[in-house]
């Protein structure tokens, strides 16, 4: 077996061990990747990690603002500059119902996604900077520099890219029992990081009521 996993290349290397089947060195990156595309599209595991700062401006003419590349789900946006609560988000629908584009331009309360853009309601009177948080899906391990060893699953949950890697080799183990064994362990894994991150989002906080 070899040593920690401290990186991409020995990560890969784990999960080869674990596996011991020489015939799918070949594919030990494709089982990382696949492993990450799942995990970043589940929005139970979105954490404050991922998070990044939203600063876009819409266009003054479409009232559009893009959204960012690496977007996997808005946390908080507000008009910057500007006194007011924070946009409240709805879906595409509920905005388009509320808010026809045919209607009058006005300061945005409400934003929805519309594929590559951003739609606020009522129609944007002007260009205005929303400022705010975005979860943004992080840079895959193998495209991450020096080999990953800073990228913060690797620091923090190295068992989880373990298991959650060797999972994704299941088509290729034909009833390998070893593989309950390993959800197993990736459940356990995925629960703990779970907790971290729900633990890490309440932190510090504390209980009081607002007047509505």
């Amino acid at each position: 077996m070899s040593g920690v996993i401290t990186g991409y290349t020995s990560l890969q290397t784990a999960v080869s061990d674990y596996l011991a089947r020489s015939d799918l060195t070949s594919f030990l990156p494709l089982f990382v990747q696949n492993f990450e595309e799942r995990f970043y599209r589940d929005p139970l595991n979105v954490g404050a990690w991922m998070e990044s700062a939203l600063n876009i401006s819409n266009d003054a003419t479409t009232g559009l603002a893009a959204v960012p590349t690496d977007y996997l789900r808005l946390k908080n946006a507000y008009l910057s500059g500007i006194l007011a609560p924070p946009l409240v988000r709805v879906s595409l629908e509920q905005l388009y119902a509320r808010y026809p584009r045919s209607g009058t331009l006005s300061q945005p309360q409400y934003i929805a996604r519309d594929g590559s853009n951003f739609v606020f309601g009522p129609v944007p009177s002007g260009s205005y900077t929303i400022v705010g948080t975005y979860y943004a899906k992080p840079v895959l391990l193998r495209n991450f520099a020096s080999d990953a060893a800073a990228h913060w699953l690797i620091v923090n949950a190295p068992d989880l890219l373990l298991y959650g890697a060797l999972l994704e080799a299941e088509p290729f183990l034909k009833n390998d029992q070893r593989v309950v064994l390993w959800k197993s362990a990736y459940d356990m894994a995925l629960d703990t990081y779970r907790r971290m991150q729900a633990e890490e989002d309440q932190s510090g906080s504390a209980i009081f009521s607002v007047a509505m």
